[in-house]
């Protein structure tokens, strides 16, 4: 990693920076003894998130069966976890939607951090439900890196960028220091340290590639986080066949899974998912396309070549 590289890119246009009652509100919640009336009385401050709040408090997605009207009550269903991570990811999708990073195909990018949140949340019901918010806000954000490289050092990290699209090859860690001297995983960090995250969410994404993150609980979150990436490219394109046995049983193994747990949760990807691009309100393909592919990935799993 150079240091100097991170800071430059830290300094950078590139990273997207956040309104100020977000940052107020991410640093309340840093205090685990936090008030939830000073929250409240965070975001009452900008009508623009009260609204956003309520928007998100009354999708189908928590179906609710009363439309919630107040900022409190809103606050109480969701809580504050969730709430961090839908107005992050609210907020960040807008931003760098705007954006047009050349050789990136930023459907493609949010397709597949949406599939990896939804397989990560999943993932950690199994293996560490207590943080399955913080799995989830770190799946969303984990690739974050991606864009923001290829804005910053466009020519240098372009032949890496070229094989995250569908059908590309996956990169390593050591690629990415060659081309660029820092990886994806070290520059979402930062931004989202730079964001005020937990540090339980900041050192788990910036372990997510690594071969051997340890035990804690932080390196649980990284197993999952690279066990859901992997499974999230499969399900974002028509998978070889040969691959995706290999690929989900390498994967549910690091994250400490069994595969049966990715056959019965891949029937729900595709509600979860459209759901969840909903909220967000991300245009990311078309309906039934998750499941086709889930469905093949369950099959192939299932057979009896899959079991062996």
């Amino acid at each position: 990693m150079n240091s100097k590289v991170l800071e430059a890119i830290k300094k950078s246009a590139a990273v997207p920076s956040i309104p100020q009652v977000v940052t107020r509100f991410l640093e309340i919640m840093q205090d685990p003894d936090f008030d939830y009336n000073d929250l409240v009385k965070v975001l009452s401050a900008d009508a623009g998130t009260v609204s956003e709040i309520l928007r998100l408090v009354n999708s189908a997605l928590f179906g609710v069966r009363q439309k919630i009207v107040s900022l409190r009550q809103a606050l109480t269903l969701l809580g504050p976890k969730r709430t961090r991570s839908l107005l992050l990811g609210r907020y960040l999708v807008d931003t760098m939607t705007q954006r047009h990073v050349a050789g990136l195909d930023m459907k493609y990018f949010w397709r597949r951090s949406l599939a990896s949140s939804v397989v990560g949340a999943r993932l950690a019901d199994k293996v560490l439900p207590r943080l399955r918010e913080e799995a989830f806000i770190a799946a969303l954000l984990a690739d974050i890196g991606v864009p923001i490289l290829a804005e910053t050092m466009p020519d240098r990290y372009a032949p890496i960028l070229k094989r995250y699209a569908p059908k590309g090859r996956p990169f390593t860690a050591e690629q990415e220091l060659d081309a660029v001297e820092a990886t994806h995983a070290q520059v979402s960090a930062m931004v989202l340290a730079h964001w005020t995250l937990p540090e339980i969410v900041t050192r788990a994404v910036n372990l997510h590639h690594s071969k051997n993150p340890g035990d804690s609980d932080f390196a649980a979150i990284a197993r999952i986080l690279n066990a859901s990436d992997s499974i999230a490219r499969i399900l974002c394109e028509p998978p070889d066949a040969d691959e995706v046995v290999e690929v989900c049983t390498k994967a549910t193994a690091f994250a400490g899974v069994e595969v049966g747990d990715l056959v019965n949760l891949l029937p729900d990807v595709e509600g979860d998912l459209e759901e969840l691009a909903e909220v967000l309100r991300i245009d990311v393909i078309s309906s039934s396309v998750y499941s086709v592919i889930a469905t093949s990935v369950q099959e192939r799993l299932m057979s009896p070549a899959g079991r062996g």
